[in-house]
């Protein structure tokens, strides 16, 4: 089978596209496997060690910003009907966000696009049906559509995950959203702050959480120049207990969310 090897996160080849992508490379400047050259950023799976998909984010000859997956899918910018659709206004921009939380980012969980209002059940299984033929892709447990890729060795590719370790990141996460007016993208960071800290640095409007999951991670969504785009950095608060979480390890989605094949 055809083997999902990177997902890239275009960004049209300007100068605010450059300014975009230099802030998002001190954001990323204390995680291990980020790596800046020219113009991409590549985050690329620490374990094991021969997992794909990398990620990437880079300058490349596209009019609008799109995800571009290298087994030929692509999901672009759109902007959905609905009056009653919302949208998430950023009121940070990259650099201070980059600036407040200087020296407190360690990992990427995952990066991730929702699909807007006016998308078809038909594009959303068409969607889901080729990543999951060319990954390992795993339902979200408690039923939502949130399915995630899991890097993942060839082996594990042909059989299953089975050793679960921190470091199997960033996943990636497709969302069948019908409540937002525009294609959104999710990047999701691990860092070493705590729930009230993440509140002081970011207090509303700036920052927010999600129902149900406010116990989680805090919503910073960032300005940038393209219209029809929502970008959002999703602050994970620092883990309290003993050792990693099967969420971390990617447990929790194999065992309890099952392969999508």
């Amino acid at each position: 089978m055809d083997r999902l090897s990177e997902i890239t996160f275009r960004l049209p080849a300007t100068a605010e596209s450059r300014a975009f992508l230099d802030g998002l490379g001190l954001l990323l400047a204390d995680v291990p496997y980020a790596a800046r050259k020219a113009d991409r950023l590549t985050l690329t799976p620490p374990r094991p060690g021969d997992a794909r998909p990398i990620t990437t984010f880079a300058l490349a000859d596209v009019p609008a910003p799109e995800v571009a997956l290298d087994t030929g899918q692509v999901i672009r910018v759109v902007r959905g009907p609905g009056a009653d659709a919302v949208t998430l206004p950023g009121r940070v921009e990259l650099p201070e966000l980059g600036r407040r939380l200087a020296g407190h980012v360690r990992r990427v969980d995952h990066t991730g696009v929702n699909l807007p209002v006016g998308t078809s059940v038909e594009q959303w299984d068409d969607l889901v049906g080729a990543v999951a033929a060319a990954s390992a892709m795993y339902r979200y447990p408690t039923g939502e559509q949130w399915p995630f890729v899991l890097p993942a060795s060839p082996a594990e590719l042909d059989d299953d995950v089975r050793d679960f370790v921190v470091g199997r990141e960033p996943r990636f996460e497709l969302v069948f959203e019908q409540r937002l007016t525009q294609t959104s993208w999710q990047i999701a960071l691990w860092t070493d702050l705590t729930r009230a800290e993440l509140e002081l640095l970011f207090p509303e409007p700036e920052g927010l959480t999600f129902p149900g999951l406010e116990e989680i991670f805090r919503v910073v969504p960032v300005r940038h120049p393209w219209p029809d785009l929502g970008i959002r950095f999703d602050l994970c608060y620092r883990g309290e207990g003993g050792g990693p979480s099967d969420w971390e390890t990617g447990e929790w989605l194999v065992t309890e969310g099952g392969r999508i094949r």
